[in-house]
């Protein structure tokens, strides 16, 4: 009998869910991972994923679904590396319940992950935000709904899967006070604080949606939560007519992440210290936040303004004249 199949099944099962209490999001990643290195593996020695043996899995077949995914899926290396890692959680597990297979299992361990170049985040200036708020049909429900959405997420700065799980209920618009509250990766809750002018427009648009408190704060037109998928794609026609009016924002790759980097460095330039901007955002670390300073040129150009030439030899100031000179002896 395959010793894959139950070992797979009882990770998910037992490990994932019951003793890491993954969530769902996490869960479809895996989920996903396997799926694709199943369907390679069968492919490429004829096998089915039911009668996989955990020796068929060895480091050159690993090694070979990673190339793979470079370069037939072209996947990025942040993209292959995640599924490295769930290959990872599946060997550990595994370690534990067959031991006959350890050198197998420690040859998978032993693959790791890629390096990759850190580019510096993206993120919109008030011109580009100004030209994308414009660009919203406000005389539809659809584009009234769609305008409190982006104001929200360029306010506030939420994951995309924040937004689209947010209910009536997690807007708290009486003032003073008024916030949003959602469930944030790794399942922590955080209270994000609203300006006067973004409660304004939820006001006017939760007056208008209706429902009760547990119904989706954005629904779709048949009152379902919105999809990640579509909150990408309202973001990108909206995106596509501002560039009319705004060309800069032909030259960026506007994603909903975008507008998080967006509002981080707007907290920046406000003087906000980054250990609070690293909790404003839901941040595991204040270490997250450092992209944002190595981002700002602002920051950057006010350091240098501090220094001195390279050139100017140290000493005290001597005044130039004899006036000067009068002076500064007083």
């Amino acid at each position: 009998m395959s010793t894959l199949a139950p070992t797979l099944e009882a990770f998910f099962t037992e490990r994932l869910l019951a003793q890491r209490r993954a969530s769902p999001r996490t869960v479809a990643a895996y989920r996903d991972s396997f799926r694709l290195l199943l369907n390679f593996v069968h492919e490429r020695i004829g096998k089915a994923p039911s009668q996989l043996d955990i020796a068929d899995l060895d480091a050159p077949v690993i090694g070979a679904f990673l190339n793979w995914l470079e370069h037939d899926r072209q996947n990025g290396v942040r993209t292959r590396n995640a599924r490295l890692a769930a290959i990872h959680s599946l060997f550990r597990y595994a370690s534990l319940l067959h031991p006959e297979h350890a050198d197998v299992i420690r040859r998978v361990l032993a693959i790791p992950a890629k390096r990759y170049e850190r580019t510096t985040v993206d993120f919109l200036n008030q011109n580009e935000i100004d030209a994308l708020l414009a660009a919203v049909d406000r005389s539809k429900w659809i584009g009234r709904r769609d305008y409190a959405l982006l104001v929200l997420a360029i306010q506030t700065g939420l994951r995309i899967g924040e937004l689209t799980g947010l209910v009536v209920g997690d807007l708290k618009l009486a003032r003073p006070g008024a916030h949003v509250r959602c469930h944030g990766k790794g399942r922590k809750q955080r209270a994000t604080p609203l300006t006067a002018q973004t409660v304004a427009v939820l006001c006017v648009w939760l007056r208008e949606r209706g429902g009760c408190h547990t119904d989706p704060a954005f629904p779709t037109i048949r009152g379902g939560p919105l999809s990640s998928d579509a909150v990408q794609r309202l973001l990108a026609k909206y995106v596509s007519l501002a560039a009319r009016s705004c060309p800069s924002l032909c030259h960026k790759k506007v994603s909903p992440h975008i507008l998080r980097h967006s509002c981080a460095m707007n907290l920046l330039h406000s003087g906000v210290d980054s250990s609070v901007i690293a909790l404003w955002l839901g941040h595991e670390s204040v270490q997250t936040t450092q992209i944002y300073i190595h981002a700002d040129m602002a920051i950057k150009e006010k350091a240098i303004s501090l220094t001195a030439p390279s050139n100017t030899k140290p000493g005290r100031y001597r005044p130039p004249d004899k006036l000067l000179a009068f002076l500064e002896a007083l």
